[in-house]
């Protein structure tokens, strides 16, 4: 069999699952876009929570750094690749976090896999909840680490294992907001097990624009990683934590060493969103998201709404209905999600208008 035989038999075979996708152009910016076939439709699909992606200031950073550096970075940042900006970014990122030092990646998804294959190795054992992202599984896998799945949110188990296995050195890795149920992780009860076995804390943030909101003391063993890409609009990742840890990072994460820095304008734009999350006007976006999240589904404590239906052709019959009233909610369906779990996941934004907000809950209502 040759390898185009092989390929074929491959996407015959997901296409024959009903599981076969491909990507959608979606025109436009901000929540209303248009389809090539020029209908418009009101996305519920972005994780930009709070609309920066659009804000003049936003725009502007990125243009004046468009102007002064150009387009990209050139090279990788130990090479040449830093500019002015990405330091400047990284302390405001570290002020944020409340951590002594922070580090650019140019993706959330490199940065978990850097953290991860810097700390973990063949006899490094690492916990990691079952409902992580792919970039912490990734990150898991390319560790070579001894590697313990413990059920979602099941601290019962985890402590069990990190007694069981008090002899090696031990990293648990969780995200904080789970990216495809909204739901959150008990910090405070990590941070706690963690103290007391001894044990890394690798905390993936990246959804927790509502929360939750950790502190921890700058010297703490715990590293935060996050993305610019979603609450702030822009384009990257990063890792925040006690100096030493950066700068290990600095010197054997991969991901960091061998890839060009992020380009300045995106970095621009990241530093320009920070400012404003950090603002008056930051505090007023994330309450008027709280309270688009609250018109959905009151309490809910992220802007990711899953609604479960369990069956995939369901799921899809469904994102397809809205889509014809004007709605684009995706149905999300295995390998993404487990199998009988289906759903259309609903993520919100400060940058939706309240009566767009309320006629999606009534089309919803209506299926």
């Amino acid at each position: 069999m040759t390898w185009r035989d092989e390929v074929h038999r491959q996407t015959d075979a997901i296409r024959a699952s009903g599981r076969w996708r491909a990507p959608r152009d979606l025109d436009g910016h901000g929540p209303v876009h248009t389809l090539p076939d020029g209908s418009e439709v009101i996305s519920f699909a972005s994780n930009d929570y709070l609309g920066l992606t659009q804000h003049p200031a936003v725009v502007a950073a990125a243009h004046d750094a468009l102007d002064r550096w150009g387009a990209g970075a050139g090279s990788a940042r130990l090479i040449v690749g830093s500019r002015p900006v990405h330091s400047e970014l990284e302390a405001e990122l570290a002020a944020w976090k409340g951590a002594e030092r922070a580090v650019l990646f140019p993706t959330g998804f490199a940065a978990n896999l850097g953290v991860l294959t810097a700390f973990a190795g063949r006899t490094t054992l690492v916990c990691s909840d079952a409902l992580n992202h792919a970039s912490i599984i990734d990150g898991c896998r390319l560790s070579r680490a001894d590697l313990e799945v413990y059920p979602h949110n099941d601290l019962d188990q985890l402590a069990k294992v990190l007694d069981e296995r008090c002899d090696q050195d031990a990293i648990v890795a969780s995200d904080t907001v789970f990216s495809m149920d909204g739901d959150t992780a008990d910090v405070d009860a990590l941070t706690k097990l963690c103290d007391d076995a001894g044990a890394l804390l690798v905390l993936d943030e990246a959804h927790a624009v509502l929360g939750p909101y950790p502190s921890f003391a700058p010297d703490a063993d715990v590293l935060r990683v996050g993305t610019l890409s979603k609450t702030l609009g822009a384009l990257g990742g990063f890792v925040a934590g006690p100096a030493p840890f950066i700068e290990l990072i600095e010197n054997r994460a991969r991901p960091y060493i061998f890839t060009t820095a992020s380009t300045p304008a995106d970095t621009a734009a990241a530093l320009a969103a920070l400012r404003i999350l950090r603002s008056p006007e930051g505090d007023a976006l994330v309450a008027r998201l709280r309270a688009h999240v609250d018109r959905v589904r009151p309490g809910h404590p992220s802007p990711i709404v899953p609604h479960i239906c369990g069956d995939e052709e369901q799921a899809i019959a469904m994102s397809a209905a809205l889509l014809e009233q004007g709605f684009f909610v995706p149905a999300i369906r295995p390998p993404t999600v487990a199998a009988g779990t289906s759903r259309l996941r609903i993520t919100l934004s400060a940058a939706h208008a309240d009566e767009q907000v309320d006629a999606l809950v009534a089309a919803l209502a209506a299926l």
